[in-house]
């Protein structure tokens, strides 16, 4: 391996701090790297069926839930009736749509 191959390598340094706004210059609030992170999640039940079950419940809209079979749920034999072609269509009457 070449000196330039070694020196392309990461350090192993998973932080980088050089975005953050410095004293006096365009102050926008951004978070180090190095700063604490809250967890709302405790390590012992973060990777649980416990959690799984919880997240479930809070992402499931139960009202929003059929009931019962919707298989061959059609209308009645006779009634649908398909759409000519040129129905719903202005008359053509020789005129463009957009020079109305």
């Amino acid at each position: 391996m070449s000196a330039d191959q070694q020196n392309d390598i990461p350090a192993g340094i998973a932080h980088d701090n050089d975005y953050v706004s410095r004293t006096g210059q365009n102050e926008i609030p951004v978070q180090k790297d190095e700063a604490p992170v809250s967890d709302p999640y405790s390590v012992e039940s973060a990777d649980s069926d416990e959690q799984l079950q919880r997240d479930e419940n809070d992402a499931i809209d139960r009202s929003n839930i059929v009931e019962g079979r919707t298989r061959g749920a059609t209308k009645e034999a006779g009634t649908y009736v398909e759409p000519g072609d040129e129905e719903g269509l202005p008359t053509d009457n020789g005129r463009s749509a957009i020079a109305q």
